[in-house]
């Protein structure tokens, strides 16, 4: 199936927010024909054809807004990419980058008949190339103070056996965050209304005593807890377009590691009852395509145990879709399609092909994204959940249902587990079993959730097409009803662990 055309035929609208812009979910004829232009190359006749059109149609000037962010992604030209390699891979030549281009090891699309290069690369060059990875000068520094992942898992893991709990490891976090919006940015004029959103933690079985210490400017506003996506809100007007436009929050929680007892635990089917959603397909980016069903049947085989079910999943994305730098998530039509077509794809990618082909499978699934918070670096993550019935005489069920309401099992005695296929992946080799599998059903302590669901619609809501349509990391800004994106404003983290 086409990356660029994941809708075809006439379908009900999805019940569910797409996550996605409407330049690849409309079923208008030009939208449609401008999907394939794109997947020819053909951009200026793409973008010209929908600016004859854009007026009062909102899906042709999305797609305007799209194209122009495919570019932002792909700006080098293979001359461009040799300077921009001097430093890591000195004496690169425009023939080294046609060779890598050719056996798909380096990140490119055709754009108006000439090839376009990742903004990113080298970073998947140097993860697929070896003779790349053999001729580069710059080496990735190695983590300060000792901290390894593997080592806070097997403290994690130790703990949890101790006390038999579920809950371990809290950890106490303090973030400022700030989004700077440069002066002269578009639509800075005096008298234009600023508004920002910057990420807010969730109330979540792992994650409380949430608390905002501070934020600038004064009047921000809060998500109610039951958003998908929480946010604190603010709003300003301009009075000097000469000068940036600063806005910050300091926020504290506690983070908790969660590790129950999967051991010798088997799943009941669910319920034919069963009202819980998260099953069905959620256009374009939860579609059961013939590969995703192909996939599914090889990940899970002949296994009817929920639970084995969904480590059979994990461990395929594991072996099946490696690891690159990724695209901004508005500029792929469809995630779990691109990760099956190319076999590749980030943290999200890996995420939603993991809740896609669980919910093929039958197995309840959703999304779950924020920051991870390791000493040794934090970013923006995505991981997932995954929903199971434990067996009433199973150590997971007698573990759960000793919790208390909205932390152990729920009303039809199942639970949901989280699931990180990226770490996952990044431990398959260790030797101890209990650390190389801990991703499907357990988490670690350091995890900000922003994110209950991908796609839901903002607090106070968005009036112009979101920078990241369907994931809520680094903010939102718009100015009088006109989107900023990320290319224009910047923003950053301080990270405070074990505070106090």
């Amino acid at each position: 199936m086409s990356l660029l055309t994941p809708l075809a035929g006439a379908e009900p609208a999805p019940p569910e927010p797409t996550g996605a812009s409407l330049a690849w979910t409309s079923r208008d004829p030009a939208v449609v024909h401008a999907r394939h232009l794109l997947e020819e190359g053909q951009f200026a006749r793409a973008e010209a054809e929908m600016e004859l059109s854009a007026a009062n149609q909102p899906a042709r000037a999305e797609m305007i807004e799209i194209i122009g962010r495919i570019r932002n992604e792909y700006p080098l030209s293979a001359e461009e990419l040799v300077a921009k390699f001097q430093a890591s891979l000195p004496g690169t030549t425009v023939a080294d980058i046609e060779r890598w281009r050719a056996a798909g090891e380096v990140n490119w699309r055709m754009i108006d008949g000439k090839p376009a290069y990742f903004r990113r690369e080298p970073a998947n060059l140097f993860r697929f190339c070896g003779e790349a990875k053999n001729r580069r000068t710059t080496k990735d520094e190695a983590p300060a103070g000792g901290w390894t992942l593997a080592a806070h898992l097997k403290q994690v893991i130790a703990e949890a056996e101790r006390t038999g709990l579920a809950y371990v490891q809290p950890i106490k976090h303090r973030v400022t965050y700030s989004l700077t919006v440069p002066a002269g940015a578009p639509g800075m004029k005096a008298g234009a209304t600023v508004r920002v959103w910057l990420p807010f933690p969730q109330e979540h079985r792992r994650q409380g005593e949430v608390k905002l210490i501070s934020a600038s400017p004064a009047g921000a506003t809060i998500a109610p807890i039951e958003a998908a996506q929480r946010t604190v809100y603010f709003e300003q007007r301009v009075t000097d377009p000469a000068k940036p436009l600063v806005f910050s929050e300091v926020i504290e929680f506690t983070s908790t590691a969660y590790c129950p007892n999967l051991d010798n635990t088997k799943a009941l089917p669910l319920p034919t009852d069963y009202a819980g959603g998260c099953l069905s397909e959620r256009p374009p980016h939860i579609i059961f395509t013939p590969q995703l069903r192909k996939a599914v049947a090889e990940a899970v085989g002949n296994e009817t145990d929920p639970l084995v079910r969904a480590r059979g999943i994990f461990h395929w994305i594991g072996d099946h879709i490696a690891y690159h730098a990724e695209l901004e998530y508005g500029v792929i039509p469809s995630f779990s399609t691109k990760a099956l077509a190319v076999r590749r794809g980030d943290c999200g990618v890996q995420a939603m092909l993991f809740i896609t082909m669980c919910r093929c499978a039958g197995i309840p699934a959703r999304w779950q994204s924020g920051w991870e918070t390791k000493p040794v670096g934090s970013d923006m993550h995505d991981w997932a959940e995954f929903y199971i019935r434990p067996q009433p005489d199973s150590p997971l069920y007698r573990q759960l249902s000793s919790q208390p309401s909205g932390s152990g099992l729920d009303r039809d005695g199942g639970a949901w587990l989280p699931c990180d296929v990226t770490y996952g992946q990044e431990l398959k080799d260790n030797t101890d079993p209990k650390i190389r599998d801990f991703y499907c059903g357990h988490i670690d302590s350091y995890r900000l959730i922003v994110n209950r669901d991908y796609g839901a619609e903002l607090f106070p809501p968005k009036k112009s097409l979101r920078s990241e349509p369907a994931d809520f990391q680094r903010g939102e800004v718009e100015i009088d009803g006109r989107n900023l994106y990320f290319n224009v404003w910047t923003y950053e983290v301080n990270m405070e662990r074990g505070v106090k």
